[in-house]
């Protein structure tokens, strides 16, 4: 009996041998395998509300407080189930107080539309802007058609035709792109066409599409214009007429005048209406088919030297007279620029 007790407040890890004891010993371990408390691990797959992590976190029972908020920290969870590590989005916002280009902005010297606030479309149209005004940039090519002109010194006017290089015809389709800002799109240029390009700065600030014809028209004067030749300013004496309300008189005054003008006035309302040209038509070779020139270079005799090249390199024989160049139905600008280049408000235009 005292040998079981000594064996219950003292156990030897290795078995006895007393066979009368062995099955007291086995039942005090089965006790103390019931008691210990058993520890279970596990592996599990732990992913954040922003994104998906790929971490294996080990989690045990028994697992304390600092190893749960490292673990936490790790996935980039707070203890209030903040993301941590989350990048912040920030947006541009803009007030809508009533203005009517809230949206896009139109430009109104380019009129590309962009909208502002945005870098992108700031940028663009910075850079559109100023090829607009300036001229397409140019930095030259290997092999150039250049005409010497008298007067140019830094300035070159390169001739470009259909069998000249892609990289040259690529150049031309830029130059229409622009031009067609003013002028409209879809008749500007085709392939028998010859291109000059006027070069200043590295731009392109001017170009001409140039074509051969057969036929053109005069221009007809306008009538007020034919008759400011004998037409005089003077003015009638006034005709008065009174209306009298007792010691009240009123007096009306009307002068009339003679619907007459300045030979320069009538130029100009000339210029702004519409072309009348004559039936009969006369032979003609050069045809101007359009002629453009960069709104910041404009007033600088650029279209001059344009159509001087022209007329001395468009035929190999000899050398177009002024009044020899047909224009293709100008616009408003363009027969004041005809009309001041030949000399005459009666010069040729062709049907392109």
């Amino acid at each position: 009996m005292q040998k079981t007790i000594e064996s219950f407040f003292k156990h030897s890890s290795t078995p006895t041998s007393d066979p009368g004891t062995s099955n007291s010993g086995d039942l005090f371990d089965g006790i103390r395998a019931q008691n210990r408390p058993e520890i279970r691990v596990k592996y599990t797959r732990q992913s954040t509300r922003g994104e998906e992590s790929t971490k294996d976190v080990l989690i045990g029972e028994e697992t304390s407080e600092e190893q749960r908020e490292t673990s936490e920290k790790l996935n980039g969870v707070n203890g209030g189930g903040k993301i941590l590590n989350k990048k912040r989005k920030y947006a541009q916002f803009h007030l809508e107080l009533g203005q009517s280009d809230f949206l896009l902005h139109t430009c109104k010297i380019c009129g590309i539309k962009y909208a502002k606030g945005d870098e992108i479309d700031e940028k663009v149209h910075t850079t559109f802007h100023k090829n607009y005004t300036h001229g397409i940039p140019f930095k030259g090519w290997r092999h150039e058609k250049v005409i010497q002109l008298s007067g140019l010194v830094k300035d070159r006017i390169i001739l470009v035709s259909n069998y000249d290089s892609p990289a040259q015809r690529n150049k031309v389709q830029e130059v229409v792109k622009m031009m067609e800002i003013d002028l409209g799109d879809g008749w500007i240029f085709h392939e028998l066409c010859k291109v000059y390009l006027y070069i200043s700065s590295q731009r392109v600030s001017g170009c001409v599409f140039v074509e051969s014809i057969n036929m053109a028209h005069k221009v007809l004067l306008d009538p007020v214009q034919m008759s400011t030749d004998g037409a005089s300013g003077k003015e009638e004496k006034p005709m008065q007429k009174t209306l009298q309300f007792g010691g009240i008189c009123f007096r009306r005054e009307a002068f009339r005048r003679c619907s007459t003008l300045r030979t320069s006035e009538a130029m100009d309302s000339n210029i702004n209406g519409s072309i009348v040209c004559e039936e009969k038509a006369t032979l003609a070779s050069c045809g101007i088919r359009a002629i453009w020139v960069s709104p910041s270079n404009r007033r600088k005799g650029i279209a001059k030297h344009l159509l001087d090249a022209v007329r001395k390199s468009f035929s190999l024989d000899y050398t177009l007279g002024c009044s020899e160049l047909a224009f293709s139905q100008p616009s408003s600008s363009g027969k004041a620029l005809a009309t001041k280049y030949t000399g005459t408000p009666s010069f040729l235009v062709y049907k392109s």
